[in-house]
């Protein structure tokens, strides 16, 4: 076990102080100027107020952003547990020709920059389907977040099938249960935690996401991030702005705490 002098350890623990002061004093900037009673964001906040969480609180713009995204959230994610996980047990039950070349794109979308899913999405939609009177809509923003969404499943069960033996299964099948009673009764319950966390995960992603989105939104349709993106432009709603952010920073801390509870748990098994 490597073990560390008294300097190490110092140095060690600035680096990390500095690291943790660069990441969270940002946040706590946003949080404090959430309560700012002037217009534009500043440091020492003069007057602190309620004023822009009350403004906050009953715009119709923010519920529909809001609303925009939760659908969009929970279409991908629906999309992204399916084929993730049926991609999970695809390869890593079966040896078929070309079984690398399929993980490599399956894993591929969160590799790319979001620019080029979007332009590649725009451009699929613009050129090929509203030509031919396809008009993709919510659809279309969905199967775009679907893509990277994926990949958050897909890592999340595979790692898990792979620790998995599949003996339980053929006892299971042995003493007469079907293929769908033995998946429901003992396949399911042991990579369920590794499921949901995916699931939260690839919730997460997509809520958060903008550049895709600024190429597949269809027109009038605001997702939180692209609002947040076009308020920013105005200076004077800076600190509603703020507000929103704080809400997204407190709202964020659950699914990674859950994520991170069912990680473990996971290990734990």
């Amino acid at each position: 076990m490597l073990r560390l002098n008294r300097s190490s350890k110092l140095a060690l623990g600035a680096i990390v102080g500095i690291v943790l002061v660069f990441m969270y004093v940002p946040l706590m900037l946003v949080v404090i100027n959430s309560f700012n009673a002037g217009r534009i964001p500043s440091w020492p906040v003069p007057e602190l107020s309620l004023r822009w969480w009350e403004i906050a609180a009953t715009s119709e713009p923010i519920r529909a952003a809001v609303l925009n995204s939760v659908i969009v959230g929970l279409g991908a994610t629906a999309v992204a547990l399916v084929l993730g996980t049926l991609s999970a047990f695809a390869l890593s039950r079966y040896a078929f020709f070309g079984k690398q070349t399929v993980n490599l794109l399956i894993v591929l979308p969160i590799a790319l920059p979001g620019v080029v899913t979007g332009v590649a999405f725009s451009n699929t939609f613009n050129s090929i389907l509203e030509p031919a009177g396809i008009q993709v809509g919510y659809f279309g923003l969905i199967i775009a977040h679907g893509t990277f969404c994926i990949v958050m499943v897909f890592n999340n069960v595979f790692a898990r099938l792979r620790r998995m033996s599949p003996n339980l299964q053929e006892a299971s099948m042995d003493l007469g249960a079907g293929v769908g009673q033995t998946f429901r009764l003992v396949t399911f319950p042991q990579f369920r935690t590794a499921f949901v966390a995916g699931g939260l995960l690839a919730f997460a992603l997509s809520f958060d996401e903008v550049v895709v989105t600024i190429f597949t939104a269809p027109p009038g349709v605001d997702t939180l991030p692209l609002w947040i993106l076009n308020t920013m432009g105005r200076p004077n709603e800076g600190n509603l702005v703020n507000v929103v952010a704080t809400v997204l920073i407190l709202l964020s801390m659950i699914p990674v705490y859950v994520s991170q509870r069912l990680t473990r748990a996971q290990e734990d098994e």
